[in-house]
């Protein structure tokens, strides 16, 4: 299936920002410049955080969480990103069998595909969603990059997340934990940070911190900080004071769940995000921005 088009999305500024077939090597270049750019100190990853904007505003940033990723342990990539388009109370599971990216085909697999699919916990996205989605899309021309060394001995598992309750978050954590235990998966938790303007109808603003921007990196910085205490219920709890318009807040739940579940079994792990970026600088309220974090997860 052709996922690759250039058109409009709701969450960023530009218009034609989606990187399409005949964008290969302009585009692995693009993604080999970010990459060479950032240092691996949190090699191998098991799970990372990284923006799904267009490349021009989250490019670099994604690239400090792409970084981390070991392609010759890495077999299987777990791909959580949130719904933007349709209502979903649960997760959605892919109906094609291939993603074609500019740089290469993804194949999904179709083994734990069918694992997942008999918990009956899933339902299926339809091939409109799948290709209007943007929060997994984004996600894998960096993946087929990151991967390039051993493109021809991993699958991935792209799977739409909801806008699911604290409970639902447990279970699928309980659920994808067993997964994130093994070695040889990664998890890519697909998010872009504060959507700030009026046009996302969020005009938190923070005063003391002073100009608007600064309240905005404030704001999500503590966020940030709480995500690193992999502590699912105080995500949950900053959620509910501040609202900040986290797109993968629900992603994220899951993972901080699944993480929880291998810590009560004694692993050891720990999250750190690697860079922060803003899409623009706020600094009255017709002014908007999308913040972006990246970061990763190791286990020791």
């Amino acid at each position: 299936m052709p996922l690759w088009r250039a058109d409009k999305c709701q969450d960023v500024q530009s218009a034609s920002w989606r990187p399409r077939r005949a964008d290969g090597p302009q585009l692995n270049a693009q993604l080999e410049g970010w990459l060479s750019q950032v240092q691996s100190t949190k090699r191998p990853a098991r799970a990372i955080i990284a923006p799904h904007a267009g490349y021009t505003y989250c490019g670099s940033c994604a690239a400090h969480a792409y970084k981390q990723v070991d392609p010759s342990i890495t077999r299987r990539i777990f791909i959580l990103g949130p719904s933007h388009h349709v209502p979903l109370s649960r997760c959605a599971l892919s109906s094609v069998d291939i993603y074609r990216t500019p740089l290469y085909d993804l194949r999904i697999d179709q083994k734990i595909y069918g694992e997942l699919w008999k918990t009956g916990m899933f339902e299926r996205m339809s091939l409109q969603t799948d290709e209007d989605e943007h929060s997994i899309e984004m996600h894998l021309p960096y993946t087929a990059k990151a991967m390039e060394s051993h493109k021809d001995e991993f699958t991935i598992i792209p799977v739409l997340v909801g806008a699911l309750s604290e409970s639902k978050e447990q279970e699928f954590g309980k659920l994808f934990s067993k997964y994130l235990a093994d070695p040889s998966n990664l998890f890519v938790v697909s998010s872009d940070f504060c959507h700030w303007g009026q046009r996302f109808r969020y005009s938190y603003y923070d005063e003391s911190q002073g100009e608007i921007y600064r309240s905005i990196e404030h704001l999500d910085k503590m966020g940030m900080s709480i995500i690193e205490q992999l502590d699912p219920v105080s995500f949950s709890n900053y959620l509910k004071k501040y609202h900040n318009t986290i797109c993968g807040r629900h992603p994220i739940g899951v993972l901080l769940n699944a993480i929880t579940e291998l810590q009560k079994n004694g692993m050891n792990m720990s999250f750190s995000f690697l860079n922060y970026a803003q899409s623009s600088q706020c600094r009255n309220w017709q002014d908007s921005s999308v913040s972006y974090a990246a970061g990763a997860l190791t286990v020791h």
